[in-house]
């Protein structure tokens, strides 16, 4: 069974909030001109600043073929599955990666420098989630069970919108704009008292722009169980 597979806790379909307000996001290189951020409030933002994080040009157009080269042989032996085990995605191939070539070991070096706090325990293989360019993710937060607090992601081919849902209250949500390759983060609470996913190419608008979608790959790594998730 796919890390995918198991790490799914449950899909959710939480009805639209607010409108949005607009937010400058974290991290050093976010774009000065245009938030990557928005949410529905301006406290929510603020709250959980430090942890939900997108940096653009995280990766160089050099580091993005590096990372192809070594995925797209793979990747292209499978066929684009629509129909998942519990309806959490469509339109996706994935695959685990555990040992990389020079170049793309000092990339997922890199992201796991920034997103973990040192010695923090990794979980070893690195999952490659392919969609297609009609693909889309539906709410759902990855169990507790099988990964930690962090969950570290680069954002390969297209632009793509993610949208975060308070699991317990709807009305509270953030948009992500990915911008290809860049790095997305989501720690502690955004980790696990929302839900996340991918909006579908008919859906993808962010703060009122609509975000054109191509085949988007991404390539995630995440850090091992804590003994007692933050509340």
């Amino acid at each position: 069974m796919k890390l995918l597979l198991t790490i799914i806790k449950g899909v959710h379909k939480p009805a639209l909030g607010n409108s949005l307000q607009r937010c400058v996001s974290s991290g050093p290189f976010s774009a000065p001109d245009e938030a990557l951020i928005v949410g529905s409030s301006r406290e929510l933002v603020q709250k959980l600043g430090s942890q939900v994080q997108v940096r653009t040009g995280f990766i160089t157009e050099e580091e993005e073929q590096a990372l192809l080269r070594e995925l797209d042989p793979g990747l292209k032996k499978k066929r684009y599955e629509f129909d998942h085990w519990d309806d959490a995605i469509h339109g996706f191939r994935e695959t685990e990666r555990v040992s990389w070539g020079k170049a793309c070991e000092e990339i997922i070096q890199r992201v796991r420098s920034v997103a973990f706090a040192e010695g923090s325990p990794l979980l070893g293989p690195v999952h490659v989630l392919d969609l297609d360019k009609n693909g889309f993710i539906k709410p759902h937060i990855d169990s507790i069970k099988f990964c930690g607090s962090t969950i570290a992601g680069i954002n390969l081919l297209s632009d793509c919108v993610m949208r975060l849902v308070r699991e317990n209250d709807t009305s509270e949500r953030l948009d992500l704009l990915l911008p290809q390759r860049s790095l997305y983060i989501l720690r502690d609470q955004a980790r696990y008292n929302f839900t996340h996913e991918i909006l579908k190419e008919d859906e993808s608008v962010f703060n009122g722009r609509k975000v054109p979608r191509l085949r988007r790959i991404s390539v995630i790594c995440r850090n091992l169980p804590d003994e007692q998730p933050p509340q």
